[in-house]
C-alpha cells in the first residue's frame, strides 16, 4: 500500500497522488506493481525497495547516482511471541532518498512511521530531506530506549516473584527478555557503525548545517547509550539466571542431602526391628515389656542421631 504525505502548517496531510516534495510511505500489503510503479515513475533500482523487505537485510546505505539507500534496523513487537520467544525483534526500515522524496519501506507496521502519521512528532516538515531523516532516527532512537525500560520493569518483576517461586514460566519469560536484548544488541551496533559512517562521507550534507549537524551528533550519543543500556541489561540478566540455576542446584543438593540423612534415622529402628524380629533366641525374649524397651530404645538412638546431625548442621 503506497501513501502520499506532504507537510501544511507543521502538520502532515495525506495526498491522493504523487507530487514533488512529499512523503512516500510504502507499507504492507505491498504488491509487485507498486513497486514497479514506483520504479519506474521516479527511476530508482528495483532492489532499493526489495532489500528492506527482508527481515534478516543489515543496516547500512548505498548510493546509485543521485539516489540513495538507508537501511536502519529498528524494534517491534514480536507478533508470534510466545514464552520461549523474543518479547521485541527488530526489522529493517528503507529510506530512500530521490528528487525531493523521501520513500520508506518496511515489511511490518512499526510505531515509528505511525507516530509521524499521527501528527506525534512536532515541527516535521517532509520538504526538508536531511532533518526529515534526523527525525526518523531519533523516533527510532527513542523507540528503542522506550522498550528497553520495559523490558528491564518486566525483568525486576520476574526476579521479585522468583525470589519466592521457581516457575518454569518465569525462567522462560527471562529467556525471551534475553533475547530481545541479543536482538537490540546486535541492531544498535549496526545503527552505531551506519551513523558513523554517513557522519564520515556526510551522506545527508550536514556539515554546512550547524544545527542539524549537532542534532546527528546528538543522536550517535544516544545510540551508544541506547547500546550501552542494552549490554548491561543483557549482562545483568545473564548474570541473575546463572545464580538463579545456582540457587536451585544448591537448594537440590540440601534437599538430597536432608532426604539423606532421614532416612539414615529412619534406619536405625528398622535394623533393631528387623534384628529382635528374627526367629532365633535373643536377649530379652522372656521379658513381657521386651517390646516396649526395644522401642523406646531405637526411638532414643534415633533421636540422639538426629541430635548429633543438628549439631553438625548437616540437618
Amino acid at each position: 500500500m503506497i501513501n502520499f504525505y506532504t507537510t501544511t502548517n507543521n502538520k502532515l496531510e495525506q495526498l491522493e497522488s504523487l507530487q514533488t516534495f512529499c512523503w512516500i510511505n510504502v507499507t504492507p500489503p505491498i504488491s509487485p506493481d507498486e513497486i514497479e510503479y514506483l520504479s519506474d515513475t521516479l527511476q530508482i533500482p528495483h532492489d532499493f525497495f526489495t532489500d528492506p523487505l527482508d527481515i534478516d537485510e543489515r543496516a547500512r546505505y548505498e548510493k546509485e547516482d543521485d539516489i540513495k539507500l538507508i537501511v536502519i534496523n529498528t524494534p517491534v513487537l514480536n507478533d508470534g511471541y510466545r514464552n520461549d520467544e523474543a518479547i521485541f525483534i527488530t526489522i529493517p526500515i528503507g529510506l530512500i532518498l530521490v528528487n525531493d522524496h523521501v520513500i520508506t519501506i518496511t515489511n511490518s507496521d512499526n510505531t515509528i512511521i505511525e507516530l509521524f502519521i499521527d501528527n506525534k512528532v512536532k515541527n516535521v516538515n517532509v520538504t526538508d530531506v536531511s532533518l526529515f531523516i534526523l527525525q526518523i532516527f531519533e523516533q527510532n532512537v527513542f523507540r528503542f530506549l522506550s522498550c528497553l525500560k520495559k523490558l528491564n520493569l518486566k525483568r525486576n518483576l520476574l526476579e521479585k516473584e522468583l525470589y519466592d517461586s521457581s516457575r518454569n514460566q518465569d525462567l522462560q519469560q527471562l529467556l525471551s527478555i534475553q533475547k530481545s536484548l541479543i536482538y537490540f544488541v546486535n541492531s544498535l551496533s549496526a545503527n552505531e557503525l551506519l551513523k558513523m559512517k554517513i557522519k564520515r562521507t556526510d551522506l545527508l550534507s550536514l556539515k554546512d548545517n550547524e544545527f542539524k549537524y549537532d542534532l546527528f551528533e546528538d543522536l550517535i550519543i544516544d545510540n551508544s547509550q541506547a547500546l550501552e543500556m542494552s549490554k548491561i541489561y543483557s549482562n545483568i540478566l545473564s548474570s541473575t539466571m546463572e545464580t538463579h540455576s545456582s540457587i536451585i542446584s544448591n537448594n537440590l543438593g540440601m534437599i538430597m542431602q536432608r532426604l539423606t540423612l532421614i532416612t539414615i534415622i529412619l534406619m536405625v529402628p528398622t535394623v533393631i526391628a528387623s534384628f529382635f524380629g528374627m526367629n532365633v533366641p535373643v536377649p530379652m525374649s522372656e521379658n513381657n515389656y521386651s517390646f516396649l524397651y526395644i522401642f523406646l530404645g531405637s526411638i532414643l538412638m534415633s533421636v540422639a542421631l538426629a541430635f548429633f546431625f543438628r549439631r553438625k548442621r548437616l540437618l
